[in-house]
């Protein structure tokens, strides 16, 4: 998954730099920065994304979330009687 963060953010890299390669300030001098808050927002949304993904994988092969299932029901059927 590290190694997907990584070749975005380097192919995000590129489609910014200057036509010299310079990817300082300097060279993107004129291009702003319209979509970089998109852009940061997208990274994040792909980082929770696959968080979200390991812990599906973790839940499923450990069958936790069938136990907090069960574990809040009893309380719940415990409470109402």
């Amino acid at each position: 998954m590290l190694r997907l963060f990584v070749h975005l953010q380097t192919s995000l890299l590129r489609l910014t730099a200057a036509p010299d390669g310079d990817t300082t300030a300097v060279g993107r001098r004129g291009r702003g920065s319209a979509g970089q808050s998109t852009v940061e927002y997208a990274l994040v949304l792909l980082g929770v994304a696959a968080l979200a993904l390991l812990v599906v994988q973790w839940t499923s092969k450990t069958d936790a979330i069938g136990k907090l299932f069960d574990f809040v029901i009893g309380r719940v059927i415990g409470a109402v009687t």
